[in-house]
């Protein structure tokens, strides 16, 4: 049975909590090892900020918008676990606005969107792992030389050699400190203080917008990123679905506003911008509290030996998508290692 002692020391139980990609790819690369690994997500299902929104017609993209693959280990992984047809190239047009309305193209490099949206390939991944979803750790529990888990409501969950947690800082920090283990949840104090909020708003628009670039990185007081997230590839949108991001000062001013209001606001931004004329016929909201981190000393990942617990995570290694799949490698190698 799962929760009964290992024949072999060879093998552990790992607990991974979380599954966006960080989760994942962490949960398939110790099971490649022969370890036992089971996936706790306190969601409906895989994602994390690989996230879309169900649209009429269709989904939108609230999360991470593309994927880059400067890694030559990233794509051969998802085209194994995840498959070929789980994610496609985006060609689109990129441009970046300047405080002063000066417009630019984003460097050349190959830019990729999970197909038919992004939670595709979370989705496709988290097939090769046992994951309890609707699950949220409460705490951690020594038992013996590893750890019990339970659930918010007390509820015992098994017991495991090991624990991952690839929840934002801010959620890894409480975990950790509701679990008596005050001293490493302070090594998180810092990147706390880092981590930014982004308002993210999908709007939608029945007739096509006319715009130089698919995809836009402003500095702007109110935008931070648009997207015509109908151009991606996979999308068979009637009209075009737009996805408006709101820079992490302007965000952090409006956290507590009510959403739609936020709505309101960035849409006009949008149209101030971009000098779209017509409203949009659907506007769907969405608050990320804890979106990029700012911090710049990112070591990769976190592995404390003497717990056996380990973290990863984008914004422990760049911020991007990327960097979720560099993170969990990198706590794989040192779990390894340490054994």
């Amino acid at each position: 049975m799962f929760n009964q002692p290992s024949q072999s020391t060879d093998i552990r139980r790992i607990a991974v909590i979380g599954s966006g990609l960080s989760g994942l790819t962490a949960g398939i690369r110790l099971s490649q090892q022969g370890h036992e690994v089971r996936v706790f997500e306190k969601s409906r299902g895989p994602g994390g900020r690989l996230a879309a929104k169900r649209v009429e017609g269709g989904s939108a993209d609230i999360g991470a918008q593309y994927f880059t693959a400067r890694n030559p280990a990233f794509l051969p992984f998802l085209k194994e676990f995840a498959g070929e047809n789980a994610f496609q190239m985006w060609q689109g047009r990129f441009g970046f606005r300047n405080e002063r309305g000066e417009w630019d193209s984003f460097p050349d490099e190959p830019r990729y969107v999970g197909s038919p949206r992004m939670t595709a390939i979370t989705r496709a991944l988290s097939a090769h792992l046992e994951v309890i979803a609707e699950t949220r750790i409460g705490a951690l529990r020594k038992a013996g030389g590893g750890w019990s888990l339970a659930d918010t409501e007390g509820t015992a969950l098994g017991e495991f050699d090991q624990v991952i947690v690839t929840a934002p800082p801010a959620q890894a920090q409480v975990l950790l400190a509701d679990s008596d283990l005050a001293e490493l949840a302070a090594v998180l104090d810092e990147p706390v203080k880092k981590v930014l909020p982004c308002w993210a708003v999908a709007v939608h628009f029945a007739k096509p917008l006319t715009m130089a670039y698919e995809g836009m990185r402003v500095e702007h007081p109110v935008l931070y990123w648009v997207a015509n997230n109908s151009s991606k590839p996979g999308r068979e949108d009637s009209g075009q679905w737009w996805v408006l991001h709101a820079n992490p000062d302007w965000t952090e001013r409006h956290v507590d506003t009510p959403a739609s209001e936020v709505a309101k606001l960035m849409v006009h931004a949008f149209r101030v911008l971009t000098g779209v004329a017509g409203e949009p016929g659907d506007v769907v909201t969405h608050r990320w509290l804890y979106a990029r981190s700012s911090d710049g000393d990112q070591p990769g990942h976190l592995w404390f030996p003497d717990q056996n617990i380990g973290i990863a995570g984008d914004w422990l290694s760049g911020g991007r998508v990327e960097g979720a799949f560099n993170s969990a490698c990198s706590l794989v190698e040192a779990m390894s290692e340490d054994r």
